[in-house]
Parts: structure tokens; sequence; C-alpha cells
């Protein structure tokens, strides 16, 4: 039973069965959703154990999901993600700073690329607000459509669309300037 809405149905009745899919099914993508925004698997590994927890909790109580099941726990993973972050510092996922790399990245150069990719790296953790990195982790890291995170930002299209090209600008600006500086001092 790979039919999403089907396993939400048995779940909802709490089929054991339907339970162990859905959590083979949606752990390990929301294990490493949550690994790109921490950076240490012990809390992500920590946060898929709550996820799952909460949603167990919540379909007991007749609550939970009736549609989208993948949005229900990626928005559950980002919130108790949020409520973590908060305690302690966060560090921002390598994979958005690589995307930004210099195109010329070699062995050569790797010390200043190194502490350029730092730069950048803490750049966006006092940049960027925690929607505009959470939009760039959905779309270009977990691939998601814009209507699907939309829906798991709580947003309209339109709002994810310019958090996505704010965020993408601020990065770029960050870069260009990072960039510029290490030039300088060459």
């Amino acid at each position: 039973m790979t039919d999403p809405s089907a396993l939400l149905k048995a779940a909802r009745r709490l089929d054991k069965g339907a339970l162990a899919e859905i959590f083979d099914l949606y752990a390990p993508d929301i294990y490493n959703y949550i690994l790109r925004l921490c950076q240490d698997p012990v809390q992500a590994d920590q946060i898929v154990g709550d996820v799952f927890s909460k949603f167990l909790d919540q379909l007991a109580l007749g609550q939970g999901p009736h549609t989208n099941l993948r949005a229900y726990l990626y928005q559950t993973a980002y919130h108790l993600f949020l409520d973590q972050a908060h305690e302690i510092k966060r560090i921002a996922p390598i994979e958005i700073v690589e995307f930004f790399a210099p195109d010329n990245y070699s062995v050569q150069n790797a010390v200043e690329n190194r502490a350029l990719l730092d730069a950048v790296m803490l750049a966006i953790n006092n940049d960027l607000t925690d929607d505009q990195r959470h939009v760039i982790v959905l779309r270009f890291l977990e691939g998601l459509s814009l209507k699907e995170t939309a829906k798991i930002v709580g947003k309209n299209e339109s709002s994810v669309k310019v958090l996505q090209s704010r965020g993408m600008a601020k990065l770029r600006k960050i870069l260009s300037d990072l960039r510029s500086e290490s030039q300088g001092y060459q």
C-alpha cells in the first residue's frame, strides 16, 4: 500500500502496518531535511522521533492531517526544529554555501575558498530571515515544488516566491561582497 491517501486513511484507523509504512516512507526524507537545517545527526534523529510521536498523538486524538501527509510531516518537523533552534545556535547548511561557491574552486585555493565559505555561512545565519532560510532549503535542497513549499511554510505561493527571491538576492550580494573583499587582500 504505497498510495499516500490510502496510507493516511489506514493510519487514521491506527493500522500498525500503515503507520510502519508511513515511517519507512517519510522518515529518511524528514531526517535529511532536518539534518540540512541543523547539521547535527543526533538532533535530527531526535526531531524525527518527535515528529512521528506527535503524529501518533494527533491520530490517537482523532486529529492530524486529513490530506497531504507529507506537508504535515515537514511542517511538524520544521516547527519542532524552530522550537529547538531558539535554544541552540543554528548552522547554515553547507549545500547552500556550496551552491554559491566560486566556479574556480581548486586544491590550490582551497584555504581561501574555505574561509570564504565559512564567511558566507556566517552571513546566511545573520542576514537571512528564518522564513527565507526555510524556503531556500525546501526549494533548493529538498527539491519541493512551489506549491508544496507554500503549504509547509503556511504562506501563499506568491509570498514564497518573494521570500525565495529576496533570500537568493541577499545571498548573491553577500557572496559578491565577500569575493570583492578577498580580492582586495591579494
